[in-house]
């Protein structure tokens, strides 16, 4: 089985967000063939995401599916100050920051996301859902 570590939006727009990408999400987190990673930053987007464009119980169902569905990363003092480094010596911003330092300190050399703007830092390569979807 797989590995692939996904940043958030790969999730967002699996839960049906309108897009060009949603199919291909929905085909990389439905993969049985796949276990999937996340940052524990994910679980936290998701949640405020869905609060915003919905109602708390679908919010809180949708962040339990998401937990079951992913192991999740904890967001630990090593995280912390790799997502710090990478704000202050790569392009890399906020949430990106922290979710290439979970996918690097976990071990993953890339990271599927749709972002186009998601800064490859060294040691993280960004990846398309389309090309790793089964």
């Amino acid at each position: 089985m797989r590995s692939l570590f996904l940043d958030s939006n790969v999730v967002l727009l699996a839960l049906g967000l309108p897009s060009v990408d949603r199919d291909v999400c929905q085909a990389v987190v439905g993969s049985p063939t796949t276990r999937l990673h996340i940052a524990a930053e994910t679980v936290q987007e998701v949640l405020f995401h869905r609060l915003r464009v919905g109602d708390r119980p679908r919010a809180l169902a949708q962040v339990d599916w998401l937990r079951d569905l992913a192991v999740v990363h904890r967001m630990d003092d090593d995280v912390i100050d790799r997502a710090l480094d990478l704000v202050a010596t790569t392009p890399a911003r906020g949430r990106d920051a922290f979710i290439a330092a979970t996918a690097l300190e976990a071990g993953f050399d890339r990271v599927v996301t749709t972002d186009a703007r998601f800064v490859a830092v060294p040691g993280l390569e960004p990846v398309h859902p389309r090309d790793v979807a089964a």
